[in-house]
Parts: structure tokens; C-alpha cells; sequence
């Protein structure tokens, strides 16, 4: 787990924790560890909602499929980043998303009753840990009423220019890479690849955008 610092250290759940007691409270809880090679499943659809997961190398997608086969993503997850807590938290039977690996990824699992329910000591860290849960549980709210605005836009277009008008205002900058290939892009904005790419292509020609590959420019 030491050789994990770095990134724990990053890790919102870890916030205002020091080395020893992310060790401890690791060693307490009886982590696992697990490696999944790029697009395996690490989290199905169906599969009970216990574990809370930090992503240690690499980076994830949660993913909904609809009933037609339609993919969505909900998010792409990089190194210190969590997945699964609110599901885990509320001890929902079963999870109504899935969770696949971008890239070669290991994975921290963590059953979220040890974070829930504090030891008979009381231990200030885990008091601490409790409270990152919860400011980690409201930033995802965040997240996802970003995605229901992006989405709730009428055109392709609509839905493009409102998601990256979004991410050039969360870096502070114009100019700025997105965590999504075009097929991915399509799956987040929930549009067809085909007409996405047209309405980038329409975009650049009207001298608004200019991009290559997944790196963005507003103009």
C-alpha cells in the first residue's frame, strides 16, 4: 500500500489524513487490491453495491446501457479518483451502472461499512474520513447536474458547446484537452458520432472551435 502514497495522498476520502493514519485506516479495513486490463469490467450492472473504489494507476469509465443496448457515459475517472460510493453508501442491492477500465488500471476496493460505522476509539482520522465522504457524495452531485445540463439541450450542437463551455470554465482557460475519444464524446453527450462529428467539423468552419483529436479551443 506505501508504494500508493502518492495517490492516496491525492484522493478527496483522504483528505487531511496523514501517512500513518492512511495506513492504518487501510491496514484497519482490509483493502483489497485488484489489476483490470483495459476494457475489462470492473464493476457490472446487477452486481450488489458494497465497495467503495479508488482508482490507484490508470482511469475508468461509469457507464449506462439502456434497455436497447445504447451506451452513456457518466464519467471518466482518473488516478485518486472514487467510484461506487453513493451506491455503496445507501446499500443499493444491486448497481444500475457499470464500471470498465480505460487503460490497465489497479483498483483499490474499500467495503464502505468500515468508513460508515466508527470503531469503539473513536479515532479523530476516521471522523475525518466521514466527512470527505460527504463532501465527496456533494461534488458528485455537482458532476451529474453538469451532465443533466449538458444532455437536457435540445441539438448536438446545443449539448457540444454547453459541455465544453464547461470544461474550458473548469480549467480556467480556452484552450483545454477532454478525458474523451469521438465515440466517447458521443456516449457522453448522448448523440449520435456521425452528427457530432458534422457539427465539430460546422463549428470550426464558423471559426468558433478549433480542435485536434480530444484537445479543444473556444474561440
Amino acid at each position: 500500500m506505501i508504494n500508493f502514497l502518492n495517490t492516496l495522498r491525492k484522493c478527496p476520502l483522504f483528505f487531511d489524513v496523514s501517512d500513518d493514519n492512511i495506513i492504518n485506516i487501510l491496514e484497519c479495513f482490509g483493502v483489497k487490491t485488484e489489476t483490470f486490463d483495459k476494457n475489462c469490467t470492473i464493476l457490472s450492472e446487477e452486481s450488489p453495491a458494497k465497495y467503495i473504489g479508488i482508482v490507484l494507476s490508470g482511469s475508468v469509465q461509469i457507464i449506462r446501457t439502456d434497455y436497447y443496448g445504447n451506451r452513456s457515459i457518466l464519467g471518466n475517472l482518473c488516478e485518486g479518483e472514487l467510484f461506487g460510493e453513493a451506491f455503496a453508501c445507501i446499500k443499493m442491492s444491486s448497481m444500475p451502472v457499470s464500471v470498465i477500465a480505460n487503460k490497465r488500471s489497479e483498483i483499490m476496493f474499500i467495503d464502505c461499512n468500515h468508513i460508515l460505522h466508527t470503531c469503539q476509539k473513536g479515532c479523530s482520522h476516521h471522523q475525518q474520513l466521514i466527512y470527505n465522504l460527504v463532501k465527496v457524495l456533494a461534488s458528485k452531485t455537482v458532476m451529474f447536474q453538469q451532465k443533466i445540463e449538458v444532455i437536457s439541450k435540445r441539438t448536438t450542437r446545443e449539448k457540444l458547446l454547453t459541455y465544453l463551455t464547461i470544461c474550458a470554465k473548469m480549467h480556467n482557460n480556452n484552450s483545454f484537452k477532454i478525458p474523451f475519444n469521438r465515440q466517447e464524446l458521443a456516449d457522453y453527450l448522448e448523440v449520435d458520432r456521425s452528427g457530432l462529428s458534422a457539427q465539430i467539423s460546422k463549428l470550426r468552419k464558423d471559426g468558433i472551435l478549433e480542435c485536434r483529436r480530444n484537445h479543444f479551443i473556444l474561440l
